[in-house]
């Protein structure tokens, strides 16, 4: 039995996976740009991680962010997102 889909939530969720795929390949990119990164510092023996650094990046979107994403959520979002990439750039 094929059940018919309202096309209010067909569009959206049409919508929702382009966001999806844009966010795929935005993580994709910072990875790739990451690892450039590392292969830059590890050339001139600077150390990888900058915890200041992540200070400022955390701060700095914070501070950008329009909502409704939470002051929490982007707190949540980038330490995921940090986490992810150094994990992926190691296994490079």
């Amino acid at each position: 039995m094929t059940t018919a889909v309202d096309p209010v939530v067909a569009a959206l969720r049409e919508e929702i996976t382009a966001l999806d795929l844009r966010l795929l390949e935005t993580v994709n990119s910072r990875i790739e740009t990451v690892e450039k990164l590392r292969r830059y510092k590890a050339e001139h023996d600077i150390p990888f991680v900058d915890p200041g650094r992540e200070r400022e990046l955390l701060q700095e979107l914070k501070a950008a962010n329009g909502g409704p994403l939470s002051e929490a959520g982007v707190e949540e979002l980038v330490t995921f997102v940090l986490g992810l990439v150094k994990r992926e750039v190691a296994n490079d």
